[in-house]
């Protein structure tokens, strides 16, 4: 059988056809928003016009002289250039000006994003006209308070400065929040290493099994970056949902508490695994919305396996390699960062990594990488698997691994 998977989405976002032998069983498990239609851009903003909870942007705007848009890094498939020159067009109805306008990527700890990758997203007109700047997690940042949970909450400057705090963003599974959004954007999004270095260590000592991917009620990482985020005072937040090829498929605009606790509540929806696979012997996992961080798509197929137990095929198309992350990252042959190494490959899975774009720290995210087993193309993947497997082998494929549930 053939099986088309979605692959590079900041690259043309194509389609890779993988053949699978029709004596296996094979089951194909799409997330259920997968079909969702793409948002025009007036339907996206009409989303934002008419604002949850919330005064339309202008308004909030109105008098104020200065506004800052804090976006995400190339990690996640939002497209701010489709959403963000709705926002300029309130803010300048309210008479800020173009120079007093700032946008600001929120990268937590991942790398800096070259002049490139700002102009697919954000567009280059945007970029020729706006001052956008990287978040730097070491320098320059504002404490506003510290949580119940302990977090002493040291935020980016240039987002503290502004009069108006806007934020364009995501939510998808998440492995640790539960579900992405909200105000991820300002923790760890723009805030000090310290304080995200306390948010993923000491906060989920606290109450490690209120957290975990899709799990949302009592979710304690939850918690402790709502109340930052009441600290920090964001004026008004967009988070958008995707379809199976990373298109917009749902905004939800205004209050960031409101319009995220709604977003999630569609999330549940949209990317829950249906079929969810069981007891597989191999599993496929695509790691197409954020192929960048590959590792994401291992703990979710891993969970499709029998018993924790099986081979499990990652394809991880991503031509700028992983993401740079300081604080999960390797920096060196034996050591790297706060929370270096995030994870293992477990002895019960055999491990296939389809890279065609491979290099030498691909899979320095795990402590043990050399366990791995690397491929370039499906040809060479398929030919191992066949040599492991015969007829009325379980399998199941993942087309977005990094984003279902």
């Amino acid at each position: 059988m053939r099986v088309q998977l979605p692959q590079l989405l900041w690259y043309g976002n194509t389609t890779l056809e993988i053949d699978l032998p029709d004596d296996w069983d094979v089951q194909i498990c799409p997330m259920r928003g997968v079909d969702h239609p793409p948002l025009s851009i007036a339907q996206m903003e009409k989303a934002i016009l008419d604002p949850i909870e919330s005064p339309r942007l202008r308004e909030i705007a109105k008098g104020r002289k200065s506004a800052v848009i804090v976006f995400d890094d190339m990690t996640r498939p939002t497209r701010t250039y489709e959403l963000a020159p709705i926002v300029l067009k309130e803010l300048h109805a309210a008479g800020i000006r173009e120079e007093d306008i700032t946008f600001v990527c929120a990268l937590g700890t991942h790398g800096a994003l070259t002049q490139h990758e700002l102009r697919r997203k954000v567009g280059a007109k945007i970029l020729e006209k706006y001052r956008v700047f990287n978040h730097n997690p070491y320098e320059h940042c504002v404490e506003v308070g510290t949580t119940c949970y302990g977090t002493r909450v040291m935020i980016n400057r240039e987002v503290m400065a502004a009069d108006v705090k806007i934020g364009i963003g995501c939510v998808t599974a998440h492995a640790q929040t539960g579900f992405s959004g909200g105000g991820k954007l300002l923790l760890p999004g723009v805030a000090h290493i310290d304080t995200i270095s306390h948010y993923h260590l000491e906060v989920a000592a606290q109450a490690p099994k209120t957290t975990g991917l899709a799990k949302w009620d009592g979710n304690i990482l939850r918690l402790n970056i709502e109340e930052a985020a009441q600290m920090v005072g964001m004026d008004f937040k967009i988070d958008v949902l995707f379809n199976g090829r990373g298109a917009t498929s749902a905004v939800f605009a205004g209050n960031l508490a409101a319009a995220h606790t709604r977003a999630v509540a569609a999330a549940q929806e949209v990317y829950q695994t249906d079929p969810r696979p069981r007891n597989r012997e191999l599993v496929i996992a695509n790691a197409f919305a954020k192929a960048n961080e590959m590792p994401i798509a291992m703990g979710v197929g891993r969970l499709a396996l029998d018993n924790f137990s099986g081979t499990l095929v990652v394809i991880a198309n991503a031509p700028e390699g992983q993401v740079i992350h300081y604080l999960l990252g390797r920096f060196g042959r034996d050591h790297g960062g706060r929370q270096y190494p995030v994870t293992a490959v477990p002895p019960s899975i055999e491990m296939i990594i389809q890279a065609p774009y491979l290099d030498k720290t691909f899979g320095d995210w795990f402590a043990n990488p050399e366990t791995i087993t690397w491929t370039r193309s499906w040809e060479e993947t398929l030919a191992l698997l066949e040599r492991r497997f015969g007829a009325g082998t379980r399998a199941a494929v993942i087309p977005n691994a990094t984003m279902q549930y």
